[in-house]
């Protein structure tokens, strides 16, 4: 079968999604029937629609969510205090594009990690740049980055994505190193970015975990002032999920 020229020209200009189009009409009885307008209407949407997938899956590549996870798919029914009017509100992303917080609390296993990922999905899905980080991973990075000379490009990297999410913050008191990593990302962050923070600690205990007063202060203020708040409450939903059956 003969390549039309014309689908070599896409190709090499880089646009595949139109090539594919071209392709699927010119097999159809149908595309004979369109006028040249209309032709090309058809392919520029295909571009356009290829060109966002290919953005999309990049963006969700970068961001790491530890789930796979959509607000669309959140379970309403569940008994876990989750004010729906509130969580809907906040998956418009209005709280993102004004470079504020979100603070989720609970006990462990109430989901407070699924909607983070979920919210982070949503996210990128809004063509916001999203990075997902477990904090007890992120300090031990960082240690190792001071260490070896990246310490300063990763701490780039999280001060320039538009949604920042920290997951498990609090499970353990902060080392000197970790209160002045979390000062300077948190300044870096002030006003430029939004940060996610998930966490079984209620915050008014945080002051303690950091450790240093002073620093405290400072990093408290920076991340909760201007950070709304989702308090979850209930048993852990991993009880609640069947058991799976015993092979023989």
């Amino acid at each position: 079968m003969l390549t039309h020229p014309t689908l070599d020209q896409l190709r090499q200009l880089g646009l595949a999604g139109m090539a594919r189009a071209f392709e699927d009409l010119a097999a159809n009885a149908q595309g004979g029937e369109l006028a040249p307008a209309e032709w090309l209407g058809l392919l520029l949407d295909r571009e356009i629609a290829d060109r966002h997938d290919r953005r999309l899956k990049a963006r969700l590549r970068f961001a790491k969510l530890r789930h796979q996870a959509s607000v669309e798919d959140i379970d309403w029914r569940t008994s876990r205090g989750l004010d729906r009017a509130l969580f809907q509100k906040l998956a418009l992303g209005g709280w993102i594009e004004a470079r504020e917080n979100l603070i989720i609390e609970g006990p462990t296993g109430v989901g407070k990690s699924w909607l983070a990922c979920a919210l982070g999905q949503k996210a990128c899905r809004d063509n916001h740049s999203v990075l997902y980080q477990r904090v007890p991973r992120l300090f031990a990075d960082l240690g190792l980055a001071r260490g070896d000379g990246r310490h300063a490009r990763l701490m780039r990297t999280l001060g320039a994505v538009k949604l920042l999410i920290l997951d498990d913050w609090g499970l353990e008191p902060l080392g000197p190193e970790q209160q002045r990593d979390l000062l300077e990302l948190v300044e870096d962050r002030y006003g430029r970015g939004a940060t996610l923070i998930t966490s079984q600690v209620p915050v008014d205990r945080w002051h303690d975990l950091i450790g240093n007063p002073t620093l405290a202060d400072a990093i408290l203020d920076r991340l909760v002032h201007n950070a709304h708040r989702i308090q979850l409450r209930g048993d852990s939903l991993r009880r609640k999920r069947p058991a799976k059956p015993v092979e023989a």
